[in-house]
């Protein structure tokens, strides 16, 4: 006779908020920073402990605090798909894209990690691990640097590190700058040599005509990955650009759910649909986002939160990538044990049970807000 066993009840949700300054001025094409802020979820059960993590603004503690722990707590640890569906339901009213998908986000992560930990298993088997480690980018090269910090920055990655592909920030001022950010593409290759792969981001600053004749201008510098070279709102803008432009065309990091995706794909906008288990709904909606690339033959490229995206990504068949970014690998190596080495190019998750990492409540007390 079958035995049923629904496992034991989430206990607690708990959720905290950090802010840590960049370790130098940071811009890409639209926006400038020197903080980044990241919100951790905490969920309990059965003696065990989960996280999960999200980069955005600290108010997404309260939706996890205020809105999304009472819909968790007391739901089986097992259950994570049925714990997402509930939590996408309970913001309905404060809506969903935002801040509450990335309050969602951090607290399916952390039932992930919570689940692995209580089965005794890495998080990687449960997913369905696929691979051993996942290829990575390394991202940064923010339009900030001057031509020494872009120098140290490219060789680091490429010389010491080992990586074979590496991205900068283009589109200046909203596009306003256009010399420099050409004599920035000549200037990494220059770098980097002739063998690793060269990508560029615009983060939405150029219009269409505009990206077109940029991307004719990098022709020689091998670009062959650009990303939201217009706003990745304007569906026909992007389209418009992959069909003119020699390299690949990707956007979606700022899909907040399934439907985003769905809508990039349908549009023809991209050649690799890009997902963020931080901002799409946590490795739930991750997954699903993947097998909706997969149905129309697009590989995903995880966005940033390389830590987190590595676990996920190995069980992704149609992985092109995970983004080495700076600001987030160094928060992470920071604050957290248990960081992956991105020596020669991969990142290989641990074999200890869930995420196989915890925070170093010592040295991210400074940062903690509230």
């Amino acid at each position: 006779m079958p035995v049923h066993d629904d496992g034991p009840a989430v206990a607690e949700v708990r959720a905290s908020a950090y802010v840590i300054p960049t370790d130098a001025p940071e811009a890409d094409g639209t926006l400038s920073w020197d903080a980044t802020t990241m919100v951790l979820a905490t969920a309990r059960a059965g003696g065990a402990q989960g996280i999960g993590w999200t980069y955005a603004a600290a108010a997404a503690q309260s939706v996890i605090t205020g809105v999304l722990a009472g819909v968790v707590t007391g739901r089986s640890a097992l259950d994570v798909p049925g714990a997402c569906e509930a939590m996408i339901r309970a913001v309905r009213h404060i809506g969903r894209p935002g801040i509450a998908a990335t309050a969602i986000s951090a607290v399916d992560i952390a039932l992930w990690d919570l689940k692995a930990r209580l089965l005794g298993c890495p998080l990687t088997r449960l997913l369905g691990q696929g691979r051993a480690s996942v290829p990575i980018y390394g991202s940064g090269g923010f339009t900030t640097y001057d031509a020494r910090q872009t120098r140290d920055q490219l060789a680091g990655w490429v010389e010491q590190d080992h990586i074979p592909r590496v991205k900068i920030k283009i589109g200046e001022s909203w596009g306003g700058n256009e010399r420099r950010d050409l004599d920035r593409v000549a200037l990494a290759r220059e770098v980097i040599g002739d063998g690793p792969e060269l990508y560029v981001d615009a983060n939405g600053g150029y219009t269409t005509g505009q990206a077109v004749r940029v991307a004719a201008a990098m022709t020689g510098y091998g670009v062959t990955w650009f990303e939201e070279p217009v706003s990745s709102q304007d569906l026909a803008g992007l389209a418009a650009v992959r069909r003119q432009v020699l390299p690949d065309v990707a956007a979606g990091e700022y899909s907040w759910s399934l439907a985003d995706s769905a809508r990039l794909i349908a549009a023809g906008a991209v050649d690799c649909l890009q997902l963020d288990a931080t901002r799409c709904g946590g490795f739930t909606e991750f997954l699903r986002g993947a097998a909706l690339a997969a149905a129309y033959n697009l590989q995903v490229s995880a966005h940033c939160a390389p830590n987190l995206h590595a676990h996920v990504g190995v069980a992704v068949p149609g992985l092109r990538h995970v983004e080495y970014f700076h600001d987030h690998q160094r928060i992470e190596r920071m604050l957290f044990d248990g960081a992956l080495d991105p020596a020669g190019g991969t990142l290989t998750p641990t074999t200890e049970p869930g995420l196989g990492m915890c925070l170093r409540e010592s040295d991210a007390a400074k940062y903690r807000q509230g």
